[in-house]
């Protein structure tokens, strides 16, 4: 039985994370491969209460250590609870959002030193990686003029109501990470027309999988 492998979904909002998602794991399951899809925060009966506090309760202030370590509980929750049990049964894991989002909001986007980052990662993560992460990069005014719906219906979370200037800086560690990590994280530009951007992915999965199963 192979290993199942960890494929993260990563951009700013607007762009395009759930559909493509769906899209990945469709690729997936055409292929006879287990796949299961979860987020961050979130994913356990845990995750998804800490998850009403960080992104839905906008009502609520906390300091941006404290929110890293509440991402970080719920991640550990996570890892533990689903994602590597998935993995080591062979499962396929899809995830939108997860470490690097980390770095691009608590880091790029609050000013949390990224060292303190990385050592809280060594401890929770003990070296897990995703073996692919797909950043759908996306210009902050274009994600602004996607989102306008949910301004509209005041639906924000406490992220989307972050100023441009903080989505910028989110984008820019997004895009850091990206050239830090070129043969883990793959850029694909979603302003691109929507079957533009699936193809992008379908062909980044192609190297992944025909990798993985070329021997089979």
């Amino acid at each position: 039985m192979h290993r199942g492998r960890l494929i993260t979904i990563e951009g700013i909002d607007g762009s395009g994370k759930t559909t493509h998602i769906d899209h990945i794991c469709a690729y997936l399951k055409q292929r006879d491969i287990p796949v299961i899809s979860t987020r961050e925060p979130g994913g356990t009966g845990l995750g998804e209460a800490l998850r009403d506090i960080l992104i839905r309760r906008v009502d609520l202030t906390m300091d941006a250590e404290t929110e890293l370590l509440l991402m970080f509980s719920a991640r550990m929750e996570h890892l533990k609870k689903r994602i590597c049990p998935a993995i080591e049964n062979g499962t396929w894991v899809v995830i939108d959002r997860f470490i690097d989002a980390t770095y691009a909001y608590q880091g790029g986007g609050r000013g949390v030193s990224m060292d303190r980052i990385r050592f809280i990662e060594n401890w929770v993560m003990n070296g897990l990686l995703p073996d692919l992460t797909i950043l759908l990069d996306l210009p902050v005014e274009l994600s602004l003029a996607r989102t306008k719906t949910r301004e509209q219906s005041k639906d924000q979370d406490r992220f989307e109501l972050q100023n441009h200037q903080f989505k910028n800086k989110v984008r820019e560690a997004y895009i850091d990470r990206a050239k830090k990590n070129p043969e883990r994280i793959r850029i694909v530009d979603a302003s691109a027309e929507m079957q533009v951007v699936k193809l992008a992915i379908s062909e980044i999965l192609d190297g992944l999988v025909g990798e993985i199963y070329k021997n089979v």
